[in-house]
């Protein structure tokens, strides 16, 4: 079995969450990867340096100006705090982009109704390089930066590459995706932290998105994660730090 952990929202952000967050997952017994996002990083940033940030349905919209900042934030300062921390924890981890030894190649995402600009679609995942870098006991870091195989870099949505890993790692290993932010799962009333969802089937995620109770941030991360049980992952499960040890979340079912 391979655990995929995404992390992503406050999580990243806050250095207790994140302790936390990077505790729970060295418990995870078996081989694993982290996936991470800094969104929130990511907009301060922009707004420092005067960059407007625009997001549609919780996906960011990149021009040039801002996939030089999402690179520095996401690559840099966020991956290698990661990779240092979870170090200090005992795990060899490796802070990769996917154009690190080729591991994930996009194509820029076509012009339809809306132009996200520099964003990637994912098309490939190298397994071989991936699955040998876990069988060696080496934790994959992946930041949420793709390349096309032609020297472009692209902004690629960190819940599609933790979706895309796990379609492509399940062709070789059980796979279980975690995806873990500031929310203990998906709720009914976002003020109730006791409204919790404990599971949740494609339909009636369907049903939650007509009625509002799911909107924004969240639905990448369940379209991403039906997605992945769809092409063969064995478990998605929506949770937040604490969850990683108590198994406290929103369990997806087809």
């Amino acid at each position: 079995m391979i655990t995929i952990v995404k992390v992503g929202g406050k999580v990243v952000e806050d250095e207790k969450s994140l302790a936390e967050l990077l505790d729970g997952f060295t418990s995870i017994t078996g081989k694993k990867m982290l996936v991470h996002g800094g969104g929130r990083s990511a907009t301060k940033l922009a707004e420092k340096l005067g960059i407007e940030s625009k997001m549609v349905e919780g996906r960011r919209i990149t021009d040039a100006d801002t996939l030089e900042v999402v690179t520095m934030v996401y690559a840099g300062k966020v991956n290698k705090n990661i990779v240092a921390q979870l170090q200090k924890r005992g795990l060899n981890a490796l802070g990769l982009t996917g154009a690190d030894m080729n591991t994930i190649r996009s194509v820029k995402r076509p012009v339809k109704d809306i132009d996200y600009g520099f964003v990637g679609d994912v098309v490939s995942v190298q397994v071989d390089v991936l699955g040998s870098l876990i069988e060696d006991d080496v934790v994959p870091v992946m930041s949420p930066i793709t390349h096309d195989g032609n020297g472009q870099l692209l902004n690629t949505n960190a819940d599609t590459i933790a979706s895309e890993l796990g379609r492509a790692l399940s062709t070789v290993h059980p796979v279980t995706i975690m995806y873990c932010f500031d929310m203990p799962g998906v709720m009914r009333d976002q003020n109730d932290p006791t409204s919790i969802i404990k599971s949740m089937s494609y339909q009636e995620y369907q049903d939650y998105k007509e009625q509002g109770v799911i909107t924004d941030g969240m639905i990448p991360k369940l379209d991403n994660g039906f997605a992945a049980l769809q092409k063969g992952v064995k478990f998605v499960v929506i949770t937040n730090p604490q969850g990683l040890k108590t198994g406290q979340g929103t369990t997806l079912c087809l």
